[in-house]
């Protein structure tokens, strides 16, 4: 544990690597496969606890990922992250050891794009409800999460803007509200002020907000402000407090339908909710938007990351012509004149 960190106060160390993650503002999903790693790491060395290991352990619960189980770098690079978590914020480790352990390099891939017409035929064929966080997603170029996790008060009708809070990177970055979505977010707010008054009047707790705000202010997670734009149906037990409240929607329930949609589409191409980010990326800077416009709408901080977009559209636009097309074609069906090879 950090010298400039509060002490535990568990004695049990996966609820320690809970309570640090927490203490962090790590967000939950990487508290899960923080937790998961750990846990793993641990039952691999026959529950021998990592203060009794050091660099051989770690670097052979590695390999045996890589070369057993053969992860992906992400996933291998997420293990590790794990576990210099846990020796560095959790047990307070600092021997120089930590800092040898070499990461795999990731591998870039080019990312999947659908067409406009390929979007169009996708969103048409989701139902109302799904339609409208897609349709969210391709017109600002949001993440699945950043989509579900909207705010009422995050929306701006009157400048045209979303503010899409604590994203990637705990960064806070402003999109534009496309106009033709204006109608059907007003009619979604008014389904989600149903929702709100519906728990008010049952005296349900709040939505979840952050913890640092909820402690300064313990009332305003029950405020209309920061109720969800995409409430859930129902009610489901917050894993970090235990209290039962409304959660947004599940992100696996567009997920799922969004494959169909693409079956039904005769879409051929991996289609995945961050395609949908990737053609919003791709379609504008076909529309010629330059690259740092596009860079600050996505929540890049590196421009790098972006460019592979222009990568993408400068081959399948033609922007470099394969030398086969300078040839000058033979004539088909005959044959070169004999006199030519004398």
């Amino acid at each position: 544990m950090k010298p400039d960190s509060p002490p535990l106060k568990s004695s049990r160390l996966l609820d320690q690597v809970r309570e640090r993650a927490r203490y962090l503002h790590y967000s939950l999903s990487t508290e899960k496969s923080y937790l998961y790693w750990v846990r793993f790491f641990i039952r691999w060395h026959q529950l021998k606890h990592p203060r009794d290991m050091a660099a051989a352990e770690v670097e052979a619960f590695l390999t045996m990922l890589a070369t057993d189980r053969k992860v992906s770098a992400s996933t291998h690079n997420q293990a590790l992250s794990a576990l210099l978590f846990l020796y560095r914020e959790v047990l307070g480790n600092k021997l120089p050891w930590l800092d040898g352990i070499r990461r795999p390099g990731y591998t870039k891939r080019i990312p999947s794009v659908l067409t406009k017409d390929e979007v169009a035929g996708v969103l048409a064929r989701l139902d109302d409800d799904n339609a409208l966080v897609a349709r969210l997603l391709y017109g600002t170029g949001m993440r699945l999460m950043e989509g579900l996790r909207l705010r009422i008060k995050d929306v701006d009708f009157d400048r045209h803007a979303i503010v899409v809070r604590e994203a990637k990177g705990n960064k806070d970055r402003v999109v534009m509200l496309p106009r033709s979505l204006v109608p059907d977010l007003r009619m979604q707010m008014l389904s989600a002020r149903a929702s709100w008054e519906a728990d008010r009047h049952a005296q349900r707790g709040g939505v979840e907000v952050p913890h640092a705000l909820e402690s300064k202010y313990p009332q305003i997670g029950r405020t209309w402000a920061w109720f969800w734009m995409f409430p859930a149906p129902g009610y489901s037990v917050d894993p970090q407090s235990g209290v039962e409240r409304r959660h947004h929607l599940h992100e696996t329930r567009l997920q799922r339908w969004l494959k169909r949609a693409a079956a039904q589409a005769g879409v051929v191409k991996p289609v995945s909710v961050h395609t949908l980010r990737h053609s919003f990326a791709t379609h504008l800077l076909q529309a010629g938007t330059d690259i740092r416009t596009v860079q600050e709408l996505l929540g890049h901080s590196d421009v790098s990351t972006t460019m592979i977009y222009t990568h993408v559209l400068k081959v399948a636009a033609g922007g470099t012509s394969s030398p086969l097309d300078a040839l000058v074609p033979p004539s088909h069906g005959c044959k070169q004149p004999e006199a030519a090879y004398a």
